[in-house]
């Protein structure tokens, strides 16, 4: 296996005395991983910061073999780790790509959306501008991987007009009307969700997190990665005391 490819860092782990596995968010084949000989040396560590954009080379023998990989600086992120919501951010954003996605499998729109939101942390002047940016990836992901929510018409009724809820059961719409009764059931949907455009005020975002949230951790985040979603809680905590 030999590929080379643009990548952005999306985890990495210890192995051995000096070495690092790192997975990689690849364009056209999704998350790869490699072991970078040195990876923890003072030259190697800041390229290999989640967030970070890489040229990537891997390397193997066999398919089934871990590839070795050696990576250069495009782009680095890291002066975004000195502001305490913008790498939670990136840490959460990060880690949830490469706890969920399986590897080998080209996700390009996943990419290029993830890519676009740690752009947005990057450059949006406030946390509120980006934090919409961040709900709508998690959206994307629930689809991609088989588990997007139906957001189109009220599950009740078939009416597409003033949709607010969101049944946790089946992840359908559900209009206000119809949904009254069941108010204390049902998920707050956002209108940004629905219209497209900012989320309207701080609430709205918080909606989002919960919304998207609870399908997460019951479709994709199961018992064995449910210590990723800590830092999800770490970052929404700080959302909260930002908004």
């Amino acid at each position: 296996m030999h590929l080379r490819a643009r990548a952005l860092v999306c985890a990495i782990r210890p192995h051995g005395e000096h070495g690092t596995i790192a997975r990689l968010m690849t364009p056209d084949n999704g998350l790869v991983a490699g072991y970078v000989r040195g990876g923890r040396s003072r030259r190697i560590r800041p390229i290999l910061l989640p967030g970070n954009i890489v040229d990537a080379e891997f390397r193997a023998r066999t398919e089934d073999q871990l590839a070795g990989l050696t990576v250069e600086l495009v782009a680095s992120r890291s002066g975004l780790y000195a502001e305490p919501l913008a790498a939670a951010a990136i840490e959460w954003a990060c880690a949830l790509t490469a706890a969920i996605l399986p590897e080998g499998h080209g996700y390009p729109r996943l990419h290029a959306a993830l890519d676009g939101v740690l752009g947005a942390i990057e450059a949006a002047p406030s946390a509120r501008r980006w934090a919409a940016a961040l709900v709508r990836y998690e959206m994307l992901l629930l689809s991609e991987l088989g588990f997007g929510l139906d957001l189109s018409r009220c599950a009740l009724t078939g009416t597409s007009d003033d949709l607010v809820w969101v049944s946790p059961k089946s992840g359908a719409a559900v209009s206000a009307s119809a949904g009254e009764a069941y108010r204390e059931k049902l998920l707050a949907l956002p209108s940004f969700l629905v219209a497209g455009g900012e989320a309207e005020d701080w609430d709205a975002i918080f909606d989002g997190f919960r919304l998207t949230g609870h399908f997460l951790a019951r479709d994709l985040l199961d018992e064995r990665r449910n210590d990723v979603m800590a830092a999800r809680e770490r970052l929404v905590e700080r959302l909260r005391r930002a908004a």
